[in-house]
C-alpha cells in the first residue's frame, strides 16, 4: 500500500517525549489485534459494524488504526469475538485509554502540517529510524539556532511567533533521542548538506559540533556522503525509513513532499529503499572518518 497523505489518512499522534510507543502505534496494533479475533471467529467486517451500530467501513478503519477507539465499542467487540476473561479484557481496555492519549503536538495544530502530524506519530514508535539527507541537516539532529534559520528559509512569509513554535516542534521532537526506550538513529548526510551555510558561518560552526557530539552516542550513528560517491546516481529526494519493534507493523518509508507525503509499505517497496540504503551507508564515510570531515569543515569556518 501506499498513501499519500494530503490531510487525513494514517494516524495523526504520538508521543516521542515518553518511553513506550506513542498511540498511533498502539492503535495500529490495537486494530490488528481485534482483525485477528475477529478473522479468527468468522466474523464479517459488516456483522462487526452492525454491533457497534456503525458500518463495515468503521470497523476497516478501526482495523487499521485510521479512527480513534470507544471503549464500549471495543468492549462490545471483545464480547462477540468470545474473549470473556475478564484480566484479558482489561489489557485491551486500557490499551485503547493509551491509544486515545492526544500528542504532545495537539498544542501545535497551527503551524504542523496534517502529513506532518501522521509521520510524528509513526516516528514515536519507531525502534530504528534510517534516513538519507541531501539538503539540510536531519531535524532530529538540528541546533536551535540551525533550525530557526532553516525554517526562516522554509517559511519566508511567517512571523516570528510562529518561526518559534516551529523549533519547538523541532526540539520536541528530539526528545526521543534521549527517552528511556530511545530509537536507533542511523544518518547518512550528503557532504553538500553539511556544506550549506543556513544560518552563516558561525550556525553551521555549532552545528557541526553537534553532529559530531550527537554521533559519539550509542544510538546515533551520522555518516557523510562525499560528493565523489558514485551513489549519488542512486538517490533522488531525501527519505526516511521506520522499522518498530511491534511485530503487527510492517517497515515504512516516508517521503515528504511540498504539499504531502507519501508512505510506502509494500514488501517491494521497501526492499529497494533497504538496498539503496545500505548502499549509501557502503558509500559513505564510516562513522569515524565521517567524525574527522566534520572537524576539518568546523575549522575551516
Amino acid at each position: 500500500m501506499a498513501a499519500v497523505l494530503a490531510g487525513s489518512g494514517w494516524p495523526a499522534d504520538g508521543n516521542p517525549g515518553q518511553s513506550g510507543s506513542g498511540p498511533a502505534v498502539l492503535r495500529i496494533t490495537l486494530g490488528t489485534q481485534l482483525r485477528r479475533l475477529r478473522e479468527a471467529k468468522g466474523i464479517s467486517r459488516s456483522e462487526a459494524g452492525h454491533l457497534i451500530r456503525g458500518s463495515e467501513s468503521k470497523i476497516s478503519r478501526l482495523e487499521l488504526g485510521r479512527s480513534p477507539f470507544k471503549e464500549r465499542d471495543v468492549a462490545d467487540l471483545l464480547t462477540l469475538y468470545g474473549v470473556t476473561d475478564a484480566e484479558e479484557r482489561a489489557a485491551f481496555l486500557d490499551l485503547v485509554k493509551q491509544a486515545n492519549n492526544p500528542g504532545w503536538w495537539h498544542k501545535y495544530s497551527d503551524v504542523l502540517s496534517p502529513w506532518l502530524n501522521a509521520y510524528l506519530g509513526l516516528e514515536a514508535g519507531a525502534s530504528v529510524i534510517r534516513s538519507y539527507e541531501s539538503q539540510a541537516v536531519p531535524a532530529l539532529l538540528q541546533t536551535e539556532d540551525y533550525a530557526r534559520a532553516y525554517m526562516r528559509l522554509a517559511h519566508p512569509d511567517a512571523s516570528a511567533w510562529e518561526i518559534n513554535r516551529r523549533v519547538e516542534v523541532r526540539r520536541e521532537r528530539q526528545r526521543i533521542l534521549t527517552a528511556a526506550e530511545k530509537p536507533t538513529l542511523w544518518t547518512v548526510i550528503d557532504e553538500a548538506a553539511v556544506r550549506r551555510p543556513i544560518g552563516g558561518p558561525e550556525v553551521l560552526r555549532g552545528q557541526l559540533r553537534h553532529l559530531i557530539e550527537m554521533g559519539q552516542r550509542t544510538n546515533v550513528s551520522v555518516q557523510v556522503l562525499p560528493y565523489d560517491a558514485a551513489a549519488h546516481a542512486l538517490v533522488g529526494p531525501p527519505f526516511t525509513m521506520l522499522r518498530f519493534a511491534e511485530p503487527d507493523l510492517p517497515d515504512l518509508v516516508y517521503l515528504e513532499q511540498l504539499n504531502s507525503a507519501l508512505y510506502l509499505d509494500k514488501r517491494e517497496d521497501v526492499d529497494l529503499y533497504t538496498r539503496v540504503m545500505e548502499t549509501l551507508c557502503v558509500e559513505a564515510r564510516p562513522g569515524r572518518e565521517s567524525v574527522d570531515l566534520l572537524r576539518e569543515l568546523h575549522d575551516l569556518l
